[in-house]
């Protein structure tokens, strides 16, 4: 068998190598490194694929990010409301632009921000709402966006580890998480279920006036050579990586397709312990699984990872330390703040391997071990 990885990008580069390089060689051919039209057309694929009006690719996810809330004009002092249980991008950002995070706790079956904790932190200060799609599991957008609207607030949905998810309003409406907030944004880091080669990321917007101010603000604040008109920076997606991504876009339903079917099958066998509580799927949204992750209960943890470990099967803890317990937010004085549900799912939750290469002999060794250790202590 095979060696386990968390995610194996090496054979899903030997399925579709012969791809990857006659795009690869078609840019180094040309040598239009920056821009040129293979970046043109992975923006214009996207933008069909998301039905998104305005797609503006970017150097990696944490810019998208950051970008979004320069050109929603964001000051100092603006409080931005978030979750805390995330990856240290969507909060790191905030923070880099002197805005004031302001973290509330998740839902404890979907692990995203809960929407009735968000009413709750909302102050004259409030700006915008940062909601997280976490491992692949959509945020509570219809009712976001309620509260958003009622409140005349911003909202950038964190895409990063949802591309490709779709989400069921209860009006019967579809829409690709992503494009359903003022701004979405999205990394293309490599393990991502759309990745890269390196780094990349990517802004959508379906509001003209705001899409050409992210352009400028990736941009250095130009919408013309040599004027900068805005403080802006400098963000883009090089032509390599928009090779690399113009031949997975199509492949992206295909491999979440087989994330779903992997999951499936844990869901199956380890949903069977009463120790395990598999990943919650509300059918408000298709969960894509970038992460398949569960919550343990009445069993240890850090042994389990270690036999894991002995038995040559990775597993991750995302995110062991919550974003207000970070040493940046210091100056915050967060330490008094009560986010019970985050604190539990820190203690408590693991992700097992996923990945659109996965053998169904992987799995079940990676299942059994499981079962045999739960079962054991």
């Amino acid at each position: 068998m095979k060696k386990i990885q968390m995610v194996d990008l090496a054979t899903q580069y030997q399925a579709i190598k012969s791809e990857i390089d006659s795009a690869l060689q078609e840019v180094l051919d040309s040598s239009m490194y920056i821009g040129g039209p293979v970046v043109q057309r992975f923006q214009k694929s996207l933008e069909t694929y998301l039905g998104a009006k305005h797609v503006i690719p970017c150097a990696n996810g944490t810019d998208a990010l950051q970008i979004a809330m320069m050109a929603l004009g964001l000051k100092p002092g603006d409080e931005v409301i978030t979750p805390s249980f995330t990856y240290i991008a969507t909060t790191e950002v905030i923070a880099l632009l002197g805005l004031t995070p302001v973290f509330v706790d998740v839902d404890p079956q979907t692990f995203c921000i809960d929407p009735a904790k968000i009413e709750e932190a909302i102050t004259p200060k409030t700006k915008a709402i940062v909601p997280v799609h976490l491992y692949g599991q959509a945020s509570n957008m219809e009712a976001i966006m309620e509260i958003a609207n009622k409140h005349k607030l911003f909202v950038v949905e964190d895409n990063a580890q949802a591309i490709g998810s779709d989400y069921y309003f209860t009006n019967g409406e579809v829409k690709k998480l992503g494009t359903i907030g003022t701004i979405g944004c999205t990394s293309f880091f490599p393990s991502k279920n759309l990745g890269c080669y390196g780094d990349g990321g990517a802004i959508f917007t379906n509001d003209d006036k705001l899409a050409e101010e992210l352009r400028m603000v990736a941009n250095h604040g130009q919408k013309m050579k040599y004027r900068h008109d805005v403080v802006g920076c400098n963000s883009r997606l090089d032509a390599l990586q928009a090779a690399v991504l113009n031949v997975k876009l199509p492949k992206l339903d295909k491999y979440i397709a087989a994330r779903i079917r992997v999951a499936d099958t844990y869901d199956r066998v380890l949903g069977a312990s009463e120790k395990i509580t598999v990943p919650h799927r509300d059918g408000k949204s298709k969960h894509v699984f970038h992460q398949y992750t569960v919550q343990l209960r009445g069993v240890d943890r850090d042994a389990l990872q270690e036999y894991l470990a002995s038995k040559d099967i990775p597993s991750m803890i995302y995110y062991p330390i919550p974003a207000h317990k970070q040493g940046m937010f210091a100056s915050f004085n967060l330490s008094e703040l009560n986010l019970p549900v985050t604190e539990e799912l820190t203690k408590y939750v693991i992700s097992f391997p996923i990945h659109t290469e996965m053998t169904e002999e992987q799995q079940a060794c990676i299942c059994s071990e499981i079962l045999n250790f739960v079962n054991a202590n």
